[in-house]
């Protein structure tokens, strides 16, 4: 049995169930999904601020918990302190947008990103750039939905959503598109049916892809940037994520 904990880095109970389902439906039939949701911070993480308040209650879940997982997978497509949980976290840390960009690649020559807000595009450029994936990438769009939006009856999300993978596909060159928000999670099988091209739900790629590292028997390296904190007093509210637990 492989057991993967998916942590949600905001505060919306609603979404980490959307995500759960998401992920239960694309992992394999040995795979066991726990999802959870950040103990305190923003309700939803649109911006460098929002960014800046989750990560401390996400890293918090990595150091509390006991249950050994196979692997973790960070469920907000910005990649929300996912080096820093790499630093700490016994197993492989699998980000959404890191996933989504990989897979994007293998099934399409130049992949678009549709997110939500225009906030959070400089974000995901920055991410394509850091990866070495921005070359791959025809673009990033925004569909201008607030996350909390996408799980509101009757808005208009989903046909915000449309337009721009539209525009993608037609103006920027792309032939997939990479969906720009854990939110998303379980509308890309729906979408690439519609367009007819791959769309890729980071969420299912990120669980694929833990899948397989915990299948190899990889774990992070401890060499080099992700090598465990130095041990050193922490202070203020947030001083309970040390100590750092031994290795």
């Amino acid at each position: 049995m492989t057991r993967i904990v998916v942590v949600n880095p905001n505060t919306t109970a609603a979404m980490t169930e959307g995500i759960a389902r998401a992920a239960a439906a694309a992992a394999g039939a040995g795979t066991q999904i726990e999802a959870r949701t950040a103990a305190h911070g923003p309700a939803s993480i649109e911006g460098y601020v929002d960014e800046a308040y989750a990560v401390p209650a996400l890293l918090q879940a990595i150091v509390d918990d006991r249950s050994t997982p196979d692997a973790y997978v960070i469920a907000c497509f910005d990649d929300t302190g996912l080096d820093a949980a790499r630093c700490l976290a016994d197993a492989p840390v699998v980000g959404i947008g890191e996933a989504a960009f990989h897979v994007a690649t293998l099934v399409a020559h130049r992949f678009g990103v549709v997110t939500t807000l225009a906030r959070s595009v400089a974000t995901i450029e920055h991410n394509l750039l850091r990866y070495g994936m921005a070359s791959r990438c025809s673009g990033v769009r925004a569909a201008d939905v607030p996350v909390l939006d996408l799980h509101v009856p009757g808005s208009d999300a989903r046909e915000r959503i449309g337009s721009q993978i539209e525009a993608a596909l037609r103006d920027d060159g792309a032939d997939g598109v990479v969906l720009g928000c854990a939110g998303m999670a379980g509308l890309a099988a729906e979408l690439s049916a519609r367009y007819g091209v791959p769309v890729i739900d980071g969420v299912a790629a990120a669980v694929a892809l833990a899948e397989s590292l915990a299948r190899l028997g990889l774990r992070t390296s401890r060499l080099g940037p992700y090598a465990p904190p130095r041990d050193k007093p922490y202070a203020g509210r947030f001083g309970g994520i040390a100590p750092w637990r031994q290795r």
